[in-house]
């Protein structure tokens, strides 16, 4: 009877680990998104530098005009060129020289508005991986908050409570205790969960109330018109060890829910 809750068992088990599989993604993206952060900063530098290499290349340029414009000035003399002819020549000369500038100037920008719109869009991208780490964080956090302890009906206190499978899956990352879930079909053979048995025998769904036998070191207790989320609890084994069920859904005809066993008591050979 354990071996048909196991496939359930693992659904629940892959959800709640697909959980921290997408934390665990969520934090390498982030990683990596920062280096190619890093490496686009880079790239920004190295624009700078080349900026600054054309800044020097245009006062090259520049003087080199100037030395032209002196030659020019000197041909002419030779060769009768009026001052007004070497103005003209000067004046082309320093058309050509802004227009260079004007395209130097315009490449430069539209390369740097690249870059930034790169480092934007990597910006962007690890805002939203943040803030998918941080609402998982919360859910975790939502979830651990609804765990609840209680005194169970022999009056011992007992640990955290699950209500649902989602609190089961906390309490089982905790590790304080061993946690079998089960579903209890009314009418049923005793089915055996961990080294004791139960069996459904009564279910009331309007009052949420049930009524079970508990099957333990060869003795049969019944536990009568029980609540849901009430630990129901029980001494088995010869250390006389506490074990606690709780019933967390109650249907016409079944109830779900699971039984805690200390940590060092029996596990048998069938369970996961």
């Amino acid at each position: 009877m354990v071996e048909d809750n196991a496939p359930e068992e693992v659904q629940h088990t892959e959800g709640t680990s697909g959980k921290w599989i997408l934390l665990a993604l969520a934090i390498l993206y982030v990683a990596g998104s920062l280096f190619f952060l890093f490496s686009l900063r880079s790239r920004v530098d190295q624009l700078g530098k080349q900026q600054t290499t054309s800044n020097s290349q245009i006062a090259d340029l520049t003087r080199r005009l100037e030395s032209a414009e002196a030659e020019n000035e000197a041909l002419g003399r030779q060769v009768g060129m009026t001052k007004k002819d070497l103005a003209s020549r000067a004046a082309e000369l320093q058309r050509q020289q802004r227009l260079a500038e004007a395209r130097l100037a315009a490449a430069q920008k539209e390369q740097i508005t690249a870059v930034t719109g790169e480092v934007a869009g990597v910006k962007t991208d690890v805002g939203g991986v943040k803030t998918d780490v941080a609402s998982t964080k919360a859910d975790l956090e939502a979830t651990k908050a609804k765990l609840a302890s209680a005194v169970g009906d022999l009056g011992m206190q007992s640990g955290l409570i699950a209500k649902t499978r989602d609190d089961l899956e906390i309490l089982k990352h905790k590790g304080d205790r061993n946690y079998y879930e089960f579903t209890l079909v009314k009418g049923a053979k005793p089915q055996a969960i961990s080294t004791v048995s139960l069996q459904l025998k009564k279910a009331d769904i309007k009052r949420g109330k049930f009524t079970l036998n508990v099957t333990s070191d060869d003795k049969t207790i019944e536990k009568k018109d029980r609540n849901i989320s009430e630990p129901i609890q029980f001494y088995s084994g010869r250390e006389r060890m506490l074990y606690e069920l709780v019933v967390w859904t109650v249907d016409k005809n079944k109830a779900t829910g699971y039984l805690s066993t200390p940590k060092n008591a029996p596990v048998p050979v069938s369970a996961n």
